[in-house]
This record gives C-alpha cells, sequence and structure tokens, in this order.
C-alpha cells in the first residue's frame, strides 16, 4: 500500500499562539507555552512527544474539548475563540471524529448502537442510522457480523475499528486519535493505521497522536513537543511505517 502525498490544500486547522495554564490554588502548571501549527485539508499528520508534554492538551484544543488560555484556535477557517459552547459543540459534532486509545464503547450496548450514536442527535431515521452505521464500519476495516456482538465480544483490535466506525459515521471532515495504536498488538496497529490511510485517501483530515515512531513514520508529517511548545517538525521516513517494518 502506497503512502499518499497530498497536494496541499487549504487550511483546515490553525492553532495560533495558543498557551493553556491551569490552576490549582496557588500551583500554576503551563500545559501549553505558545504552540502555533497549521493543517491543511487531506493531510494525516502527528504528534509526539515524552509523557506530559502537552501532546493530549493540544489534540483538545484542536478537537475543541477545550478552550485555551490565550492565543486563537480556527477550525473550516471560523475562529471558534470567538463563539459560545453551543456553537462550539455544533461545530465539533459537525466537523470531527475523535478516536482514543481505550475506545471509550459503552459495553452495555451492541457495536451497532455504539457506532449509530452521533447520529441520534441528527433525527436521522432508525433504517437509514443502520445504513450509515454498517458503511461506516466495512469502511474503518470491520466486519458486519459484528454489529449485533458487544464490545467486549471483540478483541482490542476490532474494538478500535468500531471506535473507528464511531468516529466516521457522520462523514466527518476531521479525525483526531489519539494513542489510537497504544493498547494494540503489532497486527491490530498495523490494521489500524492502514484504516488510517485508507480514509485519508478518500479526502479525511487525520491528526494522531502517538508514542511509536513506526506509526508517526506512516503520517506527512510529524510534529515533535516537549514541554508544552512545539520543537521540531520533522519529514517522516516511510520505509520506517509500520505497514512496511517486520
Amino acid at each position: 500500500m502506497n503512502i499518499r502525498v497530498c497536494a496541499v490544500a487549504r487550511e483546515i486547522i490553525a492553532v495560533e499562539n495558543v498557551t493553556k495554564v491551569y490552576r490549582l490554588g496557588d500551583v500554576v502548571t503551563y500545559a501549553l507555552r505558545g504552540v502555533s501549527l497549521k493543517i491543511f485539508e487531506g493531510e494525516i499528520i502527528s504528534i509526539m512527544g515524552p509523557s506530559g508534554s502537552g501532546k493530549t492538551t493540544l489534540l483538545n484544543m484542536i478537537g475543541l474539548l477545550d478552550k485555551p488560555t490565550s492565543g486563537r484556535v480556527i477550525i473550516d477557517g471560523i475562529d471558534v475563540s470567538r463563539l459560545g459552547s453551543g456553537e462550539i459543540a455544533r461545530i465539533r459534532n459537525d466537523k470531527i471524529g475523535f478516536v482514543f486509545q481505550f475506545f471509550n464503547l459503552i459495553n452495555r450496548l451492541t457495536v451497532l448502537e455504539n457506532i449509530e450514536m452521533p447520529l441520534i442527535p441528527r433525527g436521522i431515521p432508525r433504517s437509514k442510522r443502520i445504513e450509515m452505521a454498517r458503511e461506516a464500519l466495512i469502511k474503518a476495516g470491520g466486519d458486519v457480523s459484528w454489529l449485533p456482538k458487544k464490545p467486549l465480544q471483540l478483541s482490542g483490535g476490532q474494538q478500535q475499528r468500531v471506535a473507528i466506525a464511531r468516529a466516521i459515521v457522520a462523514n466527518p471532515r476531521i479525525i483526531l486519535a489519539d494513542e489510537p495504536t497504544g493498547n494494540l498488538d503489532r497486527a491490530s496497529a498495523r490494521t489500524v493505521m492502514k484504516t488510517f490511510l485508507e480514509l485519508n485517501k478518500m479526502g479525511a483530515t487525520i491528526a494522531i497522536i502517538t508514542h511509536d515512531p513506526e506509526i508517526a513514520n506512516c503520517t506527512q508529517k510529524i510534529y515533535i513537543i516537549r514541554d508544552g511548545r512545539i520543537v521540531a517538525v520533522q519529514t517522516p521516513d516511510p520505509s520506517r511505517c509500520i505497514l512496511y517494518t517486520q
């Protein structure tokens, strides 16, 4: 499988001089210190750094799960720093899909019910939701035979593909993944990364937090973050992508 090199288009994500400060009594913690980056439509990028460096905080800013202390976040041309919580939630739900390390599936629900959850607030009829869930699971590299099962009846790799299906079922333009292969064996990690590359080929813009260089080297750009600052932007080595290493 060839890693796609996209023709750089317009900015779909811009983070401009963003800081994030947490205060607990007299204790002040700087999670981000003036971070700026641009992600272009159709790119797939990765963010690497040691634990506590600000990776997840940065992804939460991009995903509109948290607000910066200062600076701006612009999503698809919209400066969300100026919006209220209701408008931010609408943009997040319409434009962004999330994939997490620990899957975040609801174990008492079936796979189908988990995948269709983002569609329910949109008022989409049940028959259409089932059709969309089936299509999303196939796109995510899953099997429709999983739909009536509960998540705990599936392997970790299978659960992550269900989580990816849930993230893409509403056709978001942006997919954000926080250590999506962190709890998977090598074969499952390879399958999940192949799925992300296929989704990127279909036009999704994807940002992946990872500690694994063999995942990062499958992307088009690697941002290195330390102590709340982006300290380097690296060009990946495709020969070190997990799809091609033993």
